[in-house]
């Protein structure tokens, strides 16, 4: 049975429990067909009727240290809400999966944020990590991707490296932005870079957090 298939035949409890043994294993997975095709196509939908204006530019930093540097990045985001039932369907599938994870791994993990996100033809985001060791409350990472009919022509690959402390030339991992791909990841323990794509580029980025007011501290999973 091949992954997709795979990943098809799973329901939901099934899936989180691969995500926390990859979790363990590795620390990231990428999943095929992880939600319903139902939900993954009305938020292809949704995304690709936005207008330009609804998105703004991505920027880097939080807070007092936010900036715009479109020599790092040059996707173009917009947050999802609970008010639009479309983007709350996924909120809530990743609801479920804060609370399977926590049960099953013990991560403590508080909320979940996350934006859509558009690349323009030729647009990218260099290297980097969602979070520094001890340093932020983003604990992992998630990556849904919407392009129907991609190509490995046409770019826009995530490119995955080994953990932040050891330098790396080489990817350890070079994913294609399928349609309704999960990739699940912790924030602090891989640098990645999305390459320049050659067509409109969707998906949707956002992290699990911990709650950092309560100074509440996890071991992730090694």
């Amino acid at each position: 049975m091949t992954a997709e298939l795979l990943a098809s035949a799973l329901d939901s409890e099934q899936i989180f429990d691969l995500i926390a043994d990859a979790l363990v294993a590795t620390g990231y997975v990428v999943l095929p067909l992880a939600l319903p095709p139902s939900v993954t196509e009305a938020l292809f939908l949704r995304i690709a009727s936005f207008e330009d204006e609804v998105f703004q530019a991505a920027g880097v930093g939080r807070a007092g240290e936010f900036q715009l540097n479109p020599f790092v990045r040059k996707d173009e985001i917009r947050w999802l809400s609970v008010q639009d039932p479309v983007e709350a369907g996924y909120l809530a599938w990743m609801e479920r999966l804060r609370l399977g994870l926590n049960q099953r791994l013990f991560m403590g993990l508080f909320d979940y944020e996350a934006h859509f996100a558009r690349y323009s033809d030729g647009a990218f985001y260099k290297k980097h990590v969602d979070a520094f060791k001890g340093s932020t409350n983003r604990v992992l990472s998630t990556v849904f991707y919407l392009n129907p009919g991609w190509a490995l022509a046409d770019g826009g690959h995530l490119l995955m490296y080994s953990d932040a402390a050891v330098p790396a030339l080489e990817p350890i991992a070079r994913i294609t932005p399928l349609m309704g791909s999960l990739v699940v990841f912790l924030s602090d323990r891989f640098p990645h870079e999305v390459t320049a794509a050659s067509r409109l580029r969707y998906s949707i980025a956002g992290w699990f957090r911990v709650n950092a007011s309560l100074g509440q501290q996890i071991d992730p999973p090694r």
